[in-house]
């Protein structure tokens, strides 16, 4: 008799975007001839860099041709993108081209990292928190059930991000000793970007207590302020305790392109049966069986993101969305609603007025205002309360957006 994984049924019934797009589907129904400015999901809108685009025709017209046609790939990526990647990223971190792993999205790879490690070890996340990482957790039976009434799982470890610790957890804060530990930076959804000595913290934490880190930074060209790190890998002795993951989907626009990154130090080791197990070979062995590796021509349009004439238009498009987070972020302080991130993140995380429920204050701004955004209870019970308002519009729709909130 065929059995179902059962720590499916353990998943609340429908993922928040999933969830967020019935509810503006139901509204549309009613009123369709309404005006919707989406500012929640965060989908990029720019178009993807011509220097990209060249490669990718290049790679396509190569793809027709007899003598350069590929077939399958590396899996673990074409060496001139990881060469790239290395010589770009990390030239001064000594990370070597064996510990890059090219891939399909930091979305896949920090669900999918979950494989690699004993189902009963204990995983900390924080609190707001991007979805994947708990319900990958939940998928792979680290949880028990989910408690409705503190809106958590059983056996996760939860790090409230609040005001009270301007919304970066410590190891301080912890109450029991995590293995895993998942951080965000800049953070989704609060947009907040840990400084290098709070990151020196949880590096420190985790060699003394035998954990990993699983370091998302897909946001990390968002950054401009000091003392912010790009990579935990400029923290001394990351690469002993931490796994790093890096998107393409929002540095480049390659949210419909599909290519990311992530780099698992060789110098990660854990102990097992008394021997010392790499990491990076479990990840490779893992993607050898599992993955057939991105298209060839996906990487090539990749690799351009490196030219200079790549990152010239790449930080273009990074502009444009910061300029909207600043537009977004001043549109609220006018209209009396307090805000937080939007500097160096896309994301800008508010307030919500009048002390509303995070879903209530959705239905209001789609009823009233015809915006929509995305609920912070959505990312966790810390976040309810909160609201996350995305940076990745249009610039006209943006400007409209705030005006709306500032007119009534």
């Amino acid at each position: 008799m065929v059995k179902i994984n059962e720590n499916f049924l353990k998943l609340q019934d429908n993922y928040l975007f999933s969830n967020i797009n019935k509810r503006v589907a139901e509204y549309l129904k009613s009123n369709p001839n309404s005006k919707l400015i989406k500012l929640g999901i965060g989908d990029v809108t720019r178009p993807i860099p011509t220097a990209v685009i060249d490669a990718i025709k290049k790679a396509i017209n190569e793809m027709g041709n007899s003598k350069t046609f590929r077939g399958y790939g590396p899996e673990q990526g074409y060496e001139f993108l990881r060469k790239e990647i290395v010589e770009n990223e990390y030239k001064k971190l000594n990370i070597n081209i064996d510990e890059v792993f090219v891939s399909d999205g930091a979305k896949c790879d920090t669900a999918n990292i979950v494989e690699l490690f004993d189902k009963d070890i204990k995983v900390a996340i924080t609190d707001p928190v991007y979805p994947v990482y708990l319900d990958s957790n939940v998928m792979y039976g680290r949880t028990g059930e989910f408690n409705r009434e503190t809106g958590k799982y059983d056996g996760i470890i939860y790090m409230e991000a609040t005001e009270k610790n301007n919304f970066t957890p410590l190891p301080n804060d912890l109450e029991e000793i995590p293995d895993l530990i998942y951080i965000c930076s800049p953070n989704n959804p609060t947009g907040i970007a840990m400084k290098k000595e709070d990151l020196e913290k949880w590096v420190e934490f985790a060699k003394e207590n035998n954990s990993i880190i699983l370091f998302d930074a897909a946001y990390e060209a968002f950054v401009g302020s000091d003392n912010i790190p790009h990579s935990i890998y400029e923290i001394k002795g990351a690469k002993e305790v931490a796994i790093e993951f890096k998107s393409y989907s929002k540095t480049a626009g390659f949210t419909g392109l599909r290519c990311a990154y992530t780099v698992v130090p060789k110098e990660l080791l854990i102990k097992s049966n008394n021997k010392e197990i790499s990491i990076n070979s479990l990840w490779n062995r893992r993607s050898t069986t599992k993955f057939n590796g991105v298209s060839y021509i996906i990487q090539r349009g990749a690799e351009a993101i490196y030219t200079d004439e790549g990152k010239k238009q790449i930080k273009e498009n990074i502009c444009y969305y910061k300029e909207n987070a600043k537009i977004i972020k001043e549109g609220l302080k006018k209209a009396g609603i307090i805000a937080y991130g939007g500097i160096d993140s896309p994301y800008v995380w508010l307030k919500t007025p009048n002390n509303l429920k995070s879903w209530d204050y959705f239905d209001m701004l789609l009823e009233k205002y015809n915006i929509v955004g995305t609920p912070g209870v959505g990312f966790g019970p810390s976040g309810e309360g909160y609201f996350r308002l995305t940076a990745f519009g249009d610039r006209d729709n943006t400007i409209e957006a705030m005006k709306r909130l500032n007119s009534y």
